[in-house]
């Protein structure tokens, strides 16, 4: 489970960045008063536009980054208090795959599986469940260097998911992939909804929301406008499609 509750992330602005800006102030909320819960064995989206704080909440879950203020609990651990302990139940994933190009797909999983302390039975078994569903073994034994954008997204999620962790949060993971890479992920994060897993989703695709996702909330300027299940969303998207009725929400506060 994960439990957001008042989180708010402030980032301090240089005085170049505040001209830049054009900010009136030398101090802007990236994040402010969010809060949410995701529960095991159901899939929670959170939608935003570029730059709408989804990013920086993810990154705040994920130990990455400090909240400035608020609570995050992630399966039972505080994150501020117990990063560690958060670190060993999550998979982070983002659109960016920061691979070190001289290892083999092989090496890089199995470096991230030595830092998670698993024994190399376990090791064996679950690095061939994923590379078989990513349909890795192709290229399983070349450098990732040499690889295309779409196999090295499929090795991140290996790296990602080596460990088995319960709770699995997914930033844009299908952005710029081809079909087939985004299919594998999308039929990984379905699995692990089927394995009662808490999984947080972001994407810009309204189709995967729509197919993958139990609750959503969208974030706007910081803050968090909309949050309830899927079906009230369709419901309140009436005749018009999802994107739309996303885009009326977003702008609707803009307009006030």
């Amino acid at each position: 489970m994960i439990e957001v509750r008042h989180l708010s992330k402030k980032f301090e602005l240089s005085a170049r960045q505040q001209k830049e800006l054009q900010a009136a102030e030398r101090a802007v909320f990236a994040v402010q008063d969010v809060s949410f819960t995701c529960q095991p064995g159901r899939i929670f989206s959170l939608l935003g536009a570029n730059g709408a704080g989804k990013t920086t909440t993810l990154r705040m879950i994920a130990t990455l980054i400090q909240p400035s203020a608020g609570q995050i609990r992630v399966a039972g651990y505080d994150v501020a208090q117990q990063p560690e302990q958060v670190r060993r139940r999550i998979g982070f994933l983002t659109g960016a795959t920061n691979l070190y190009d001289r290892l083999t797909p092989l090496e890089a999983v199995r470096y991230f599986a030595d830092l998670h302390g698993m024994p190399a039975a376990a090791f064996k078994a679950r690095q061939e469940a994923l590379f078989t569903q990513l349909r890795i073994h192709d290229f399983a034994h070349k450098q990732i260097g040499q690889l295309s954008t779409g196999m090295k997204q499929r090795v991140s999620i290996a790296r990602t998911m080596i460990h088995d962790p319960a709770v699995v949060i997914f930033d844009e993971p299908t952005s710029g992939l081809d079909v087939i890479s985004a299919d594998s992920i999308i039929g990984l994060i379905q699995d692990c909804k089927q394995a009662g897993k808490t999984v947080i989703f972001s994407s810009h695709i309204m189709s995967e929301v729509d197919l993958l996702c139990d609750e959503l909330a969208i974030i706007h300027q910081g803050r968090l406008i909309y949050a309830s299940d899927m079906d009230t969303f369709r419901l309140t998207a009436g005749s018009q499609s999802l994107t739309a009725a996303f885009i009326q929400l977003v702008q609707t506060p803009l307009a006030a």
